[in-house]
């Protein structure tokens, strides 16, 4: 039987070992709050585009690091941050043109009734936000989320986030349900998923607590990637908004064009969010997220509690935000992600079709998610094989990770600006790996 891991623990290097060099630095450093990937970490020096460069030369494809959507060290985005910082970066309680001119951009993409948007440092801090003005808004105090959610570190977030934690279950303000597989829902997803829904809201009704909020991400990265059929988010999301309860979508993972035929992840599902949260890619590196709101709620949550962020929506990060949205504009990278995503998907599907521990294949644009099996046993994760895959492929130059309940789906994110050549890199790298 597989064990569930959090994923802090998917392809991590293991604390307890030590190490020498770089390493022994940063464990010293940072002690038991150190996170690194691989069992022989890697010291990185430079990225341009879909590619890393390490400390000893070697340049490995980059499949895993969504932060730098639009690829890593973007000259636009370079340029606009280094324009702004040297000519003004302040607090956010100044009106500087350059951050109305950004969240202007911004709104031009979401839901015109989300017309309030707060902007924070992290993702975390964008769904804390998030989570406080739906229990006001709702006047109830619980969360449903999936069973291997992770939404943030933030003491309130981490309590709706079951995969980072380690020993404890979820708090009786939080019920988890399954991610929306065939494992658990066959072959009525959108059903089944609404079943589970309108059960957990029933828990939490019997608890004394009720329902503030669904908090989803719309692709359900850390539960393996869940992106079809499209469209089976929405009855799950009216039954919440039905019962008073608000819908948090999650954008940080499939937010900005990643998967292909939407620019956010709830768009393919064909649903109204009441809040958006956003994050990682939004500044192609630079630290910014942001939660977006109907001016009523947000109205709602401010009369009784002052908010302010210091560096959130300071004017840099602004500058990077702008540029990263013309970026996916002038360069067509969500049609490239659609495109090359569509060739990827495919390709992946003919490998698995061939390689007796490839279990399944899932996801939209460049965000994919390829279940690894014991062999021949395709219900069964395996996840020390997950493990080997992943070091195979960092030896053959590629970077991958894992998520999922049992740590045994690949998860691939690589940059938007993937061209076909690398994609058919990856592939290359992928099938050396996994075929017998």
């Amino acid at each position: 039987m597989s064990e569930p891991r959090r994923i802090l623990e998917m392809n991590a290097f293991d604390n307890r070992q030590g190490g020498a060099g770089p390493v022994a630095r940063r464990l010293g450093n940072l002690g038991a709050a150190s996170v690194l990937f691989y069992r022989a970490p890697i010291e990185m020096m430079s990225a341009q585009g879909a590619w890393m460069v390490a400390a000893d030369g070697t340049r490995y494809l980059d499949f895993y690091n969504n932060v730098p959507s639009v690829g890593h060290s973007h000259p636009e985005v370079v340029a606009a941050v280094s324009r702004q910082i040297a000519t003004l970066n302040t607090h956010t309680r100044y009106l500087v043109a350059g951050v109305d001119t950004y969240l202007e951009a911004l709104k031009a993409r979401l839901p015109s009734a989300l017309s309030n948007v707060v902007l924070t440092c992290s993702g975390s801090e964008a769904n804390d936000l998030a989570m406080r003005v739906a229990r006001q808004v709702s006047g109830a105090g619980g969360f449903i989320v999936t069973e291997t959610a992770y939404h943030g570190n933030t003491a309130l977030v981490t309590e709706a986030s079951p995969s980072a934690q380690k020993r404890t279950d979820p708090p009786a303000h939080v019920v988890t349900v399954p991610a929306p597989g065939r494992e658990a829902y066959g072959d009525d997803i959108a059903g089944g998923f609404a079943r589970a829904v309108r059960a957990a809201m029933a828990e939490l009704d019997a608890r004394g607590i009720g329902t503030a909020a669904l908090l989803a991400d719309s692709i359900f990265s850390s539960d393996g990637i869940f992106a079809d059929p499209p469209g089976f988010l929405r009855p799950a999301v009216e039954a919440v908004q039905a019962a008073g309860g608000l819908y948090i979508a999650d954008e940080v993972q499939p937010g900005f064009a990643r998967t292909g035929s939407a620019f956010w992840g709830y768009a393919r599902h064909g649903v109204a969010p009441d809040i958006v949260t956003m994050g990682k890619p939004m500044g192609n590196g630079f630290p910014m997220a942001g939660m977006a709101a109907r001016p009523e709620h947000l109205a709602a949550f401010c009369e009784d509690t002052g908010y302010f962020n210091t560096f959130g929506g300071n004017p840099v990060a602004c500058a990077a935000g702008l540029a990263v949205l013309r970026v996916i504009e002038e360069e067509g990278l969500q049609e490239n992600a659609q495109r090359v995503g569509a060739r990827l998907k495919s390709d992946l599907e003919e490998i698995a079709a061939r390689a007796p521990r490839v279990a399944a294949v899932r996801g939209a644009g460049l965000f994919l998610g390829v279940d690894l099996c014991a062999p021949d046993a395709p219900d069964t994760p395996d996840a020390a094989f997950t493990v080997q895959v992943i070091d195979a492929m960092r030896d053959a130059g590629v970077l991958i990770g894992a998520a999922g309940r049992y740590g045994a789906t690949l998860k691939l994110r690589p940059p938007l600006c993937l061209s076909q050549a690398e994609a058919d890199r990856f592939t290359e790298a992928f099938a050396g790996a996994v075929l017998p």
